[in-house]
């Protein structure tokens, strides 16, 4: 479910229609973490399902004749068998790793852009050489070869206990959470837009062949597999909102700077623009991890002891980086060919996609600001923290009298990793 992998070659209409299936991804995230961590049993079986509903979908697709068979399929079907097999992976992720959680989040957002590097050329080659009938099939063939011997390997680091884990709604009454949130949200509502228009714009506005099109997709996902590595490791070292400050000045300069003034220059100057804001606009979801841990930070400062609704606040924060993805498709058709009074690509169809993004860049730093204000934590987490976390997002048994559940929690980890051993 990377983010804005791959780019149509056609006009901004179709936008709207290939955000379908990644919207939705993210939509039905917050219910399957939410059912994940009250079954945690449920985790282990959604892999197989959500495999087997997306083959059905790129078969079936291959067989359309009307574009409501499309919808169908390749959006709706699609949508919803992706989004119940990629969430197990971010929910047993969570589990195994703790103290470089970012580090690891950093990583698996840079995996599943790697395939953004060389498929697009991969697709345009096979595309002109066979029909998009045959290839649909022959895709859906590839997925079950690739993921299917994988989701063996997709599984909780510790056995799964028979007993219902409750959670907290307790983060929803925080400001932390919501000031990420909405950063969050509103960021995601401009990133996807240069992926979708860098193509035409290298065609239109600078005169680009097909090959040089289809590089700006390959170099900004290049870009973004490095971006989201290194924001992860900088999510497990810094405060949080220092690494969103990082990120979005490097964004909205990348953004107002770079892109903004391409059009005058030429398609170098538009392929920084694709590694810059890849390094920068591509790294923001490997900071998700970061964002939790800063809540349940927070929570607990505050004397909050319930345990806390982690698979919910992935859930949640999924669903609003749905919300940029399905916004994006009818705002960038809206502002596309709005002209802007200035030189450069201000000056083009696109002035007003650059000024959009831009903007929406600078309003991702919300978290930031929050913390300048004193309504999100100015205190990094300590190590304790990590601690009570992880006991607190496993699977916690009755009390014994006398004993927080916290601590007994993390006995009862120690005992079963040495069984396990």
């Amino acid at each position: 479910m990377r983010d804005g992998m791959y780019a149509p070659h056609s006009r901004a209409p179709r936008c709207s229609q290939a955000n379908v299936p990644q919207g939705l991804m993210y939509f039905e995230a917050t219910f399957l973490f939410a059912m994940g961590q009250r079954w945690p049993r449920f985790r282990r079986h959604c892999g197989p399902i959500g495999l087997f509903i997306i083959v059905i979908a790129l078969i079936a697709s291959s067989f359309s004749t009307h574009v409501w068979h499309l919808i169908l399929t390749q959006g709706i079907l699609y949508g919803i068998g992706g989004g119940i097999l990629y969430a197990p992976v971010l929910m047993f992720l969570d589990e195994w790793f703790v103290k470089r959680k970012g580090l690891a989040f950093g990583v698996m957002m840079a995996a599943t852009g790697m395939s953004g590097v060389a498929l697009p050329f991969v697709l345009d080659w096979a595309l002109d050489r066979y029909s998009y009938r045959a290839m649909l099939r022959v895709w859906g063939v590839v997925n079950v070869l690739v993921c299917g011997p994988l989701l063996y390997f997709i599984k909780p680091r510790l056995p799964v206990r028979h007993r219902r884990r409750p959670f907290s709604f307790a983060f929803l009454r925080t400001p932390t959470f919501w000031l990420f949130q909405m950063g969050s949200i509103l960021e995601s509502v401009g990133f996807f837009i240069p992926t979708i228009y860098l193509p035409t714009f290298a065609r239109e506005i600078l005169g680009s062949g097909k090959i040089e099109q289809t590089l700006t997709v390959s170099i900004f996902n290049t870009a973004s597999v490095i971006g989201a590595v290194i924001a992860g490791i900088l999510t497990d070292k810094l405060h949080i909102s220092t690494v969103i400050m990082i990120l979005t000045i490097g964004a909205c300069g990348s953004v107002f700077l770079v892109w903004g003034l391409a059009a005058q220059i030429n398609l170098g100057w538009t392929l920084a623009f694709c590694v810059f804001y890849g390094l920068t606009g591509g790294g923001y979801s490997s900071t998700w991890s970061g964002f939790v841990r800063q809540t349940n930070v927070d929570l607990r400062r505050s004397g909050e002891r319930d345990e806390p609704g982690v698979g919910l606040m992935y859930g949640l924060l999924l669903a609003g980086r749905g919300i940029g993805s399905v916004a994006s498709g009818p705002i960038s058709e809206q502002l596309l060919g709005k002209h802007t009074t200035g030189f450069g690509s201000y000056g083009t169809a696109f002035g007003g996609l650059i000024v959009f993004t831009g903007v929406t860049a600078l309003l991702g730093g919300l978290g930031y600001a929050g913390r300048l204000v004193g309504l999100v934590g100015d205190q990094a987490p300590r190590a304790s923290d990590y601690g009570e976390q992880h006991a607190a997002a496993g699977d916690v048994e009755e009390g014994a009298a006398g004993k927080p559940e916290a601590s007994q929690a993390m006995d009862e980890r120690r005992e079963v990793e040495k069984e396990v051993r």
